[in-house]
């Protein structure tokens, strides 16, 4: 599983470096997000530019990702390609989180209040 992360001020953007999230890595997603999520800013951004493709396993890991995080931090979405987003309204999961259209978007309210 491939992901990798950069931080800004208040933000930790984590890309996912894979095209598919399914259930031959859900598992290995899952133990690298908590790695990447235990310590760091209190806002974590997901870019899924990479990903065309997220099964069942896919999406409860995102989800299980999500709850690793807690209550205490935020678990933010960027960069849904066509057919994973597809996926995230078929399932009504795009009313759990918040999508960003893109990282810059994500990243729009961050650098405002910063300057």
């Amino acid at each position: 599983m491939n992901l990798t992360h950069t931080d800004t001020a208040d933000t930790r953007i984590i890309t996912v470096d894979e095209n598919r999230i399914d259930a031959a890595i859900a598992i290995s997603f899952k133990d690298r997000m908590r790695e990447l999520t235990d310590k760091g800013p209190a806002r974590i951004v997901v870019d899924m530019e990479q990903v065309d493709f997220i099964d069942s396993s896919g999406l409860g890991a995102i989800v299980a990702a999500m709850k690793q995080v807690g209550a205490d931090k935020s678990f933010e979405l960027a960069s849904l390609s066509g057919t994973v987003k597809k996926v995230f309204k078929l399932t009504r999961m795009d009313t759990v989180f918040t999508i960003h259209a893109n990282v810059d978007t994500a990243l729009g309210g961050g650098l405002a209040n910063a300057s």
